[in-house]
């Protein structure tokens, strides 16, 4: 198994070859009870997060896919990401950041088109532009300070695998 980067990339994903039978796998990440972590299964899929005592806005968590490739290896998909919760928060801001952006360009374009003034639209465009920088600089420390924890969950994921 290759070691995990030093730089962690937005939604880090990997795969591992395991010599071992899928549901023996999947039964060892059920049964694994190790604080801080929560460790739920649904069909084939392992999804580990923090206990609420760890948790914080920024926390982690890792998703894991397990395929059986025959009887007696399987195959781990992971993917590491946020709380789908603050994901979708920052997808829908950033959408209603762009829409408000498309929407005021056309009405500067429509004031300039008819000889108006449109200084307040170029205005709230930069605006908006400044709020774009502050959430891609709130994502950069969010994942900054995320990833701590998402070493201490491959550790976990690595802790089952080898025990």
């Amino acid at each position: 198994m290759k070691p995990l980067p030093k730089e962690i990339v937005l939604r880090p994903r990997f795969q591992l070859n395991i010599p071992k039978n899928k549901e023996i796998v999947l039964s060892r990440f059920e049964k694994s009870k190790e604080n801080p972590f929560l460790v739920k299964r649904l069909d084939e899929h392992v999804f580990i997060k923090f206990n609420q005592k760890e948790h914080h806005f920024w926390s982690p968590q890792l998703h894991l896919e397990i395929d059986e490739v025959d009887d007696i290896s399987c195959k781990l998909y992971g993917v590491f990401g946020p709380n789908p919760t603050l994901w979708t928060f920052f997808m829908f801001v950033h959408f209603i950041v762009a829409t408000l952006f498309i929407i005021i360009g056309i009405w500067a374009y429509s004031s300039a088109s008819l000889g108006k003034n449109y200084h307040i639209q170029v205005g709230l465009m930069v605006l908006l532009v400044l709020i774009w920088f502050v959430l891609y600089f709130a994502g950069r420390s969010g994942k900054r300070k995320g990833k701590p924890q998402m070493h201490q969950l491959h550790d976990f994921m690595t802790n089952v695998l080898t025990a």
